[in-house]
């Protein structure tokens, strides 16, 4: 069976071995493709492995063998699964693998907003401590998280984990989530979005991007926010209207915002958010810790795997 792995590198760079995968036919890796370069490089494969790359119903249509399609991430907004479904190709998602990386990274772009550990070593490192008159100083409030009131928009595995973590740090948890009935954690109070929004001192976004949360925080949502709050985000990009979000900031609507995706990635250059200070922008990190994407790799041949041995496991298609 020919495997064909078209934007292997954001995985695995090379700190990881491909072994999972390659037991289970012949592997071909490419870095990246282009869009143009999909069906030339897939042309003869049974399986096409794939993270970010679009496979229409135009391309799937050219690629007669193509039997498997795995996506290594989540989301597979990437993948018509209409035409996948019609034209008999099997289509496989992984989740689970990020879960605790997501959620420790939630906190360390809170944590960069509330003890600015960036910005005092940055001032330390350019000899500020050195000429200070006193054994400390402080160039920004230092905010306490204990009694604070942590809002999730979602609640799945993720936002589960966040939770957990808010709750070590005393912090009171509330949610809002499209599956109420699922709810089972007393220790979290549901609420309406538009409760949520008003009620958060830190709103952290853990939805699926669809035409319901397209753009959930926008002028009217940021708007219910109080002026003290901070927005995390480590989800997806287009949840946000951007240039609302960098009215908001720049005129202290919010106090502050931590950003793991944006809406385009890379992100342009005249995007209105790169420029702020009381932005912390990552670039798409969260779920690529070591550990997550090791056991990406392995979940992925074990998707593989069970398509082969003709069982089903994490079928989306």
């Amino acid at each position: 069976m020919k495997i064909v792995i078209l934007d292997g590198y954001a995985l695995n760079p090379g700190d990881l071995s491909w072994g999972p995968v390659e037991e289970l036919g012949e592997v071909v890796i490419y870095d990246r493709t282009e869009e143009k370069m999909v069906v030339e490089r897939a042309d003869d494969a049974e399986v096409v492995l794939v993270n970010k790359i679009g496979m229409s119903r135009d391309t799937m249509e050219k690629l007669p063998n193509l039997k498997y399609i795995g996506v290594t991430a989540t989301g597979f907004d990437v993948i018509d699964l209409e035409a996948a479904k019609e034209l008999g190709i099997r289509v496989t998602n992984v989740s689970g693998y990020s879960t605790d990386a997501v959620a420790q990274h939630v906190f360390a772009l809170l944590l960069d907003i509330t003890n600015r550990v960036a910005m005092h070593n940055e001032q330390v490192a350019d000899g500020d401590w050195v000429k200070a008159k006193d054994f400390t100083f402080r160039s920004a409030p230092l905010i306490t998280l204990k009694g604070k009131t942590m809002g999730l928009l979602g609640y799945g595995d993720i936002g589960s984990q966040v939770s957990k973590i808010a709750q070590a740090f005393d912090m009171k948890v509330i949610a809002h989530r499209n599956s109420p009935e699922k709810h089972t954690d007393k220790n979290v109070a549901l609420k309406s979005i538009e409760e949520l929004f008003r009620e958060s001192d830190v709103l952290s976004l853990h939805a699926p991007m669809n035409e319901g949360t397209k753009e959930i925080v926008n002028k009217e949502t940021l708007a219910l926010m109080k002026d003290s709050a901070y927005l995390i985000n480590t989800a997806r990009g287009g949840l946000i209207n951007e240039q609302d979000l960098a009215d908001a900031l720049k005129s202290n609507q919010i106090a502050a915002a931590g950003l793991d995706v944006l809406t385009s990635e890379p992100p342009k250059a005249d995007n209105p958010l790169l420029e702020l200070d009381n932005c912390v922008i990552t670039p798409h990190i969260a779920w690529s810790f070591f550990a997550a994407r090791e056991l990406l790799i392995d979940l992925v041949a074990k998707n593989l795997k069970a398509f082969q041995d003709g069982e089903e496991l994490n079928v989306i298609a």
